[in-house]
């Protein structure tokens, strides 16, 4: 069973960075792909930004630029470093996980998930 342990939200200013982390178990990472999604209030849950163990990245256009996502394939942890923040990124954030090898696509395993807040 899959488990994502998220942590690192907090408060800051507009302009300023937080690094999120997300450490994976229950999986063979090597075969997940990792990503991080977050939920504002009243709104739906979106991608922010996903990495293959491949090395591929996929970021969402209001975060580019911005915020980088890293994997440590040896330590089973995914990172999100979130830099120049907007009040507008304030929401919780998600790490995600699911399998991804050839064609095989499993289903999504979700965190519990750590609130980040950017405001003066």
């Amino acid at each position: 069973q899959v488990q994502l342990v998220e942590s690192g939200g907090g408060l800051v200013q507009p302009g300023g960075s937080l690094r999120l982390s997300c450490e994976a178990s229950g999986v063979i990472f090597m075969f997940y792909t990792m990503g991080w999604y977050r939920q504002a209030p009243g709104k739906q849950r979106e991608l922010v930004a996903t990495k293959t163990s491949g090395g591929t990245t996929n970021y969402a256009d209001s975060v580019k630029g911005r915020f980088i996502i890293s994997r440590d394939n040896t330590k089973n942890m995914v990172y999100l470093q979130m830099n120049s923040l907007k009040p507008e990124d304030t929401a919780v954030y998600y790490c995600n996980a699911f399998y991804s090898v050839a064609t095989v696509r499993g289903s999504d395993s979700w965190g519990q998930g750590t609130q980040v807040t950017v405001s003066s």
